[in-house]
């Protein structure tokens, strides 16, 4: 499907049609700009300053002016802070270019734990270059989806950031692979003199969250008159976790879809979805033999349930372990040094510590629960170096008669395993160091800059309550002193049914890298022309093993690892000209080596030209690429889940209810297990934006930019492919319960064992061509004794998302596909971030109003176009099982979202400023999304990485800060 052509071309229209409007602009300009007082007189030449120049992201050559021909967006320390937000993180996802494929912490079942990733254009994690200080930083050990690596934003520390710089345009002609969609460039301090300290502590209004943050940093010694600046930046920030069970009140959170059509799929309720057996909140043995229905197959071991309140859902399970927002202690020290070596030599060395611990709950329940059939298939072993094996099943976990089981005759025990919190419980604590040395200076007419660094993420991990099945069930049917499902067992029992293990993986990265510029001559325009070459090397080392209980299938399926490293050596140049005064023009061009799979060539043209005092035309084109990675095509392995099947053999025709059906094997997640390919190629992009630089009147400017990004050559796991056949690997024939046809249940052996797992490789498949429109406005009033007013508007449409696959194309602008990246975040078309400020004397008020617009649950590339032709294509496998017309069509379209950001900012003297903000301040809860499975480990039904401020609700912050 094509996009609109309407739509582009009524967007172009819109921004080249004030070239026509030139000669009224002019005189617009000229009417409203104030009278001015007469100028005073120019100084000697002698006297004169030379014009600061600076180097912005996305360009080698320094320059004089802040609009560029690439669309940049700025984001000054001061933007950081009255934005109210107390993380980077927070502040970098509300990005309006940030969309489809980010990364945020409230998604609590993500490969990548805890940590926070940046999506421009919508292209994922993997096509963002995240820089620190203009160097690229190594990525976070656990990748997103365990394939696309990323840099980690969450742990960097918000007072010692000084600047972020969003370039939203193809980058690989100077940065090399990854800058597909676009580089963030973080900024931290340079210099720091004098003494800071701030306190901010805050809370949300429906509980959890509370916050407590410090904040110090202290320098000494200026650089233009000592020579030299040392500085030291601390902070800590401490944030409790936000349970769903504090937001249950809500119906995204409530789980009970009852009133609405559906089901409740609060835990310990039996119905359609579970054959009417599942674990509550009293332990229970159940004789298959009977009959599902039939009172005289159940035992219950707590007399707090029995099966008239079962089956009422009156021994219901309240999750009190589920997270919307897990609880992070986060602590950073950065230190910088500067000196002089000479008139024109300046060395910059800079070291990091940044410490994130969190607690990722996993799990779907305040416990584990038993083994819900007749036998145990076991777990997939992954082992590196092995091919995936199934091992250590249970033939039979039937309990015999005798004991605790007094139902006569051999029975299945239903329940939560006493003694084990959440499922799969994982303490993660990811420390990132850094060191980085800058060189620059002047030589030969040359401006040099030299730069080394090395930079490690270490996370250590801590499993919990991972349940060796073969030991737990040897215990239960033990003859003397058997497991007690009531709990009172001994220590030894529970280590070694549940041992708690962990293991540490790093990335590290080390780079060396020079450039040069100088102007080479003089144009007849009387303009320079200007070059810049460099070199740079790096190396990625990764380093992330399995844990060997998980990875020996002892404890729960293999766990993901990677081990991998690659060298990359490069050359670049950069061309700039000024033909003409309003004119300007440059080129670029990269070389890379890697030693994985060879060579890639990318270069870049721009231009920028000021036709009219008040417009300004700009356009870029690019190509870019992306490397195949240690996950894609070195030594690793995983397992992954994201779409719910029908077992072909088991349940052929979709009914759980037929004859014959087992109906556990229908509408049922399967696992893959994902392989790598040492053959694949590297990722190509072709990109162009053009746009227009308007500033019609005094104060205000706008940019108005068109992109365009074609992704070719795509890394896929073949499972997402439209004509992708599973090899599907089963386990042994056993017993199981199957449909007698009459909405009851009988236990016999199915012709074929369960599905195990699948194999699913990369592959280069298919690509994705992006358009859009993106305006950036800003205003500023001078209101005399009122004070000052300003506003600024981010707002990003996307015209067209088409991903190609297999010869098909599929418009996904504002659906929920592709779903099988990241978590199923959406792809909504539109977003949009307002900031409105006043300020007068010592008082600063903000108001942000963070936008994102509606979306389609429906996801095409996976064939669903229309909410009743396929429930589970908008999570109705999950909801609405029971209804026969499938999900209705309210849950199909999610509905736009805004929050509302208040902060507020009082100078009290010259030393002491006090602050106070609102977050969400009209407490708008998240928009229902049934579709997203980002959160299906928390069953919540909204979107973490789109709404998570909704799930939040309203919340409050106060601070303060003293300098000295």
């Amino acid at each position: 499907m094509m996009a609109n052509p309407t739509v582009l071309a009524r967007s172009l229209a819109l921004a080249f049609g004030a070239v026509a409007a030139l000669p009224a602009l002019s005189a617009l300009a000229q009417d409203t700009a104030p009278t001015a007082p007469a100028a005073p007189a120019a100084p000697a030449a002698s006297d004169q300053q030379p014009m600061q120049r600076v180097t912005v992201t996305g360009s080698l050559i320094s320059r004089a002016d802040k609009e560029t021909p690439s669309p940049i967006q700025i984001l000054t320390a001061a933007d950081i802070a009255r934005s109210g937000q107390t993380s980077i993180a927070e502040v970098l996802s509300n990005l309006s270019a940030n969309g489809q494929g980010a990364l945020g912490t409230g998604f609590s079942g993500a490969f990548a734990s805890s940590a926070s990733g940046v999506s421009l254009r919508g292209l994922s994690v993997g096509l963002t270059l995240v820089l620190v200080d203009g160097h690229r930083m190594a990525p976070y050990p656990l990748s997103d989806d365990s394939q696309r690596q990323f840099v980690d934003v969450s742990a960097i520390p918000f007072d010692a950031v000084e600047r972020i710089e969003v370039l939203k345009e193809g980058a690989s002609a100077l940065y090399g692979s990854d800058a597909v969609a676009g580089v963030v460039n973080i900024i931290l301090k340079k210099e720091f003199k004098g003494f800071n300290a701030s306190a901010e502590v805050g809370n949300s209004q429906h509980g959890g969250g509370k916050m407590q943050k410090v904040t110090a940093t202290g320098g000494i010694g200026d650089i233009d008159t000592d020579g030299w600046n040392a500085y030291v930046s601390a902070e800590y920030r401490h944030a409790d976790a936000i349970k769903v069970h504090q937001r249950e009140q809500y119906g995204w959170a409530s789980g009970d879809w009852t009133t609405r059509g559906g089901l409740s799929v609060r835990r310990g309720i039996p119905n359609e979805s579970n054959s009417f057996l599942t674990a509550a909140s009293s332990p229970f043995l159940y004789n298959p033999a009977t009959g599902v229905n039939n009172p005289a197959s159940y035992q219950f071991l707590d007399p707090t349930c029995n099966f008239l309140k079962y089956r009422a859902g009156g021994c219901a399970v309240r999750d009190e372990v589920a997270n919307i927002q897990p609880d992070s202690d986060k602590f950073s020290v950065l230190a910088g040094f500067t000196k002089k070596l000479g008139e024109d030599w300046t060395l910059a060395l800079k070291a990091s510590l940044f410490r994130r611990e969190s607690t990722n709950g996993r799990g779907l329940t305040n416990g584990v629960a038993y083994t819900t059939t007749n036998a145990f298939g076991g777990n997939t072993a992954l082992v590196p170096g092995q091919p995936p094996r199934i091992v250590n099943g249970v033939p039979s976990v039937l309990i015999p008669a005798g004991g605790f089981n007094q139902l006569g005759a051999p029975a299945r025990l239903y329940g939560f395993i006493p003694g084990l919190g959440s499922a799969g419980q994982e303490n993660n604590e990811s420390t990132a160091t850094r060191l980085a040395a800058d060189l620059n200076g002047t030589w030969a007419g040359w401006d040099i800059g030299a730069a080394a660094g090395y930079s490690k993420v270490k996370t250590e991990s801590v499993y919990n309550n991972f349940v060796n099945r073969v030991a737990l069930y040897d215990a239960l049917r033990r003859a003397s002193n058997p497991f007690n499902p009531l709990g009172g067992n001994s220590a030894a029992d529970m280590a070694a049914i549940a041992p708690t293990f962990g293991n540490e993986a790093e990335s590290e990265l080390t780079f060396v890298e020079a450039h040069a510029q100088r102007e080479l001559a003089r144009l007849p325009g009387g303009g320079p022309l200007t070059f810049a070459a460099g070199v740079s090397w790096y190396k990625k080392e990764l380093n992330a093993p399995p844990p060997d209980l998980l990875a020996n299938g002892i404890v729960g399926n293999g766990a993901a690892y990677v081990f991998g490293d690659e060298t990359n050596t490069a050359a670049f140049a950069e061309l700039n000209a000024l033909p003409l005064p309003n004119l300007e023009l440059s080129a670029s061009a990269r070389y890379d080596h890697y030693d994985t799979y060879g060579n890639s060539f990318t270069p870049g043209a721009k231009f920028k030209w000021k036709a009219h005092p008040a417009v300004t035309v700009r356009g870029t084109f690019a190509r870019g690429f992306r490397a195949p990675n240690a996950a894609e095509a070195g030594i690793s392995s995983s397992t992954f889940s994201f779409n719910a099947i029908d077992d072909p053999i088991l349940c052929a025709d979709g009914n759980r209810d037929t004859a014959g059906n087992v109906p556990s094997a229908c509408a049922f997640v399967p696992a893959f297990v994902q392989t790598t390919n040492p053959d694949l190629q590297p990722e190509k992009s072709k990109s162009f934006t053009l746009g227009l630089i308007l500033e019609p009147v005094r104060n205000l400017s706008a940019t108005l930019d068109y992109y365009s990004i074609h992704v070719k050559n795509q890394i896929n796991t073949e499972s997402g492919l439209p004509d992708f056949e599973p090899n599907f690997v089963r386990n042994p024939v056993a017993p199981i319960d199957i449909a007698d046809g009459n909405g009851g249940l009988v236990t016999g052996l199915p012709p074929v064992g369960t599905i195990a797992y699948a194999q699913s490789s990369y592959v280069n498949s298919g690509g994705v061509k992006t358009t859009g429109v993106e305006l950036d406005l800003s205003y500023r009033w001078n209101a005399g004794d009122i004070g000052n007013f300003r506003a600024q508007l981010s707002f990003n449409h996307m015209i067209s998302y088409r991903l190609e696959q297999l010869g098909n194309e599929y418009e996904l602008a504002g659906t929920h596909g592709p779903s099988v990246v990241s978590g199923n975040t959406g792809n909504p078309k539109n977003r949009a971030q307002l900031t409105l400020g006043y300020e007068k004397g010592p008082l600063t008020l903000t108001g942000t109003l963070n936008w994102v617009g509606s979306y389609s649950g429906l996801d095409p590339s996976l064939g669903y176009n229309d909410c009743s032709e396929s429930a589970e294509g908008v999570g109705g496998r999950t909801y609405f099982v029971n209804n026969p017309n499938g999900t209705p069509p309210e849950y199909c379209k999610i509905r736009s979202f805004m929050s509302t950001d208040i902060n507020a900012v009082y100078r009290v003297n010259k030393n002491l400023t006090i602050k106070a903000s609102i977050l969400n301040a009209f407490d708008r809860q998240p928009p229902i999304d049934v579709a997203t499975y980002g959160n299906a480990t928390a069953q919540t039904a909204y979107n973490a990485t789109l709404h998570q401020a909704g799930a939040v609700g309203r919340y409050f912050s106060i601070g303060a800060s003293y300098s000295f």
